[in-house]
């Protein structure tokens, strides 16, 4: 907030504070304001996640959802399962726990240490994802076990306790480097088809009187029960809440990615909610303007103070299947700040300076200078925004001629 009302002048050559003297009184609207980053669809470098960390601060976001693996990759060390990052791109498309940039010598996973460190030096908290039971292809690369069969390669194997051993080493040593109290597990767009298939695991369904749907509930609640024993809080997509909301733990939080009424009937259960509606603030849709970001408002349809009280809050998703480096920031921003700003002001009151005027009201029309101020000192501090373009223009496109930044 006060860096934002700091202008350097170039004739004076010194940074100047207009409007002196000011009384910042400032507090978040959400305790939860999110960015995810995905780095199994495409490697992010470690320079490029200190660049997303950067312009996060920026945005006064504050967690970093790092959807480290997925279907195309592991990428991650996991001490405990060495084998499993033979499921990255290449060795040189790692995340490397011992990276000689580590700050203390002697702690056992340096890289990931130190990035925690950066983000926390910013305010911001970094909550990893491990999505099971789908979206777990590359595990059996390094650990072909983990595969219902060779044919047949996701969901991950229910019948082998090997699995589940597997998962409580990887939260263990997540353990050890992220201290945020929140792991994401996933939990979507689980097909049991190849549980179905495959003999063996079939048999083992059979075995324990369950079909594949009520095998898809056990194994979600085992790995919850892992989370709770490593000492997190689980956050699972929504699916999970849909097909048996009722068995999940009470301390589970439902991460809302696909319509509008899954947080009014998540809260109205009695459980904690993040709201991630991809038609608002999927930012790997390019076709949705920032003017639509703004307008999305997490406490649509939820009208009693008490269960908004269980909407912890928001994030934006940046998904990797068309982004690397090189084209990341430009996708997030400025249209994050959009989001960022409804989760960071005040639902009644919304004021900003800006240029010596005051824009009052919640609003498209009021928030446009800002997002295109805020655009221009993200550019200043070396972030590739781009250009504010309205609902006409289009989201994604360069500027078309010569003009200021503001």
């Amino acid at each position: 907030t006060f860096s934002q009302i700091c202008t350097y002048d170039a004739v004076e050559r010194a940074v100047l504070l207009q409007g002196c003297p000011w009384n910042i009184f400032d507090e978040p609207r959400f305790s939860y304001r999110g960015l995810l980053i995905d780095t199994a669809r495409h490697y992010l470098p470690l320079k490029t996640i200190e660049n997303v960390i950067d312009s996060m601060a920026y945005a006064k976001l504050n967690v970093l959802h790092w959807h480290v693996v997925d279907e195309e990759s592991f990428p991650l060390e996991i001490p405990s399962f060495p084998e499993l990052w033979k499921g990255s791109y290449s060795i040189s498309q790692r995340y490397n726990l011992d990276d000689a940039k580590a700050i203390v010598k002697e702690h056992k996973y340096p890289m990931l240490l130190f990035l925690y460190r950066y983000a926390r030096l910013r305010g911001i908290h970094v909550m990893p994802e491990i999505d099971v039971p789908g979206h777990a292809r590359s595990w059996g690369v390094g650990y072909p076990a983990l595969w219902p069969s060779q044919n047949c390669k996701t969901p991950l194997d229910i019948s082998k306790n090997f699995t589940f051993e597997v998962i409580d080493g990887i939260f263990s040593d997540l353990s050890k480097v992220f201290p945020f109290e929140l792991l994401h597990i996933g939990g979507d767009e689980v097909n049991t088809r190849c549980w179905e298939i495959t003999e063996p695991v079939n048999d083992w369904l059979r075995k324990h009187n369950l079909t594949p749907s009520q095998g898809y509930e056990f194994f979600v609640l085992q790995v919850q029960k892992l989370a709770l024993k490593h000492g997190y809080l689980p956050v699972n997509w929504q699916e999970p809440f849909e097909k048996f909301g009722p068995s999940l733990s009470r301390k589970t939080i439902v991460h809302n990615w696909w319509g509008t009424q899954i947080p009014p009937n998540t809260v109205s259960s009695g459980l904690k909610s993040i709201v991630s509606e991809q038609f608002s603030w999927y930012l790997d849709h390019i076709d949705i303007p920032w003017e639509e970001f703004y307008s999305k408002e997490p406490y649509d349809n939820i009208a009693s103070h008490k269960e908004q009280q269980l909407i912890i809050g928001g994030e934006v998703c940046m998904w990797g299947e068309k982004v690397d480096a090189a084209n990341i920031q430009q996708r997030i921003w400025p249209r994050a700040a959009a989001a960022a700003g409804k989760l960071a002001s005040l639902y009644l009151l919304d004021i900003f300076f800006l240029a010596n005027n005051f824009y009052f009201g919640l609003g498209p029309k009021n928030a446009a200078p800002r997002l295109e101020f805020f655009r221009s000192l993200l550019n200043e501090r070396g972030i590739a925004a781009s250009p504010v373009k309205s609902k006409e223009e289009g989201s994604s496109k360069p500027p078309d001629s010569p003009h200021s930044t503001l």
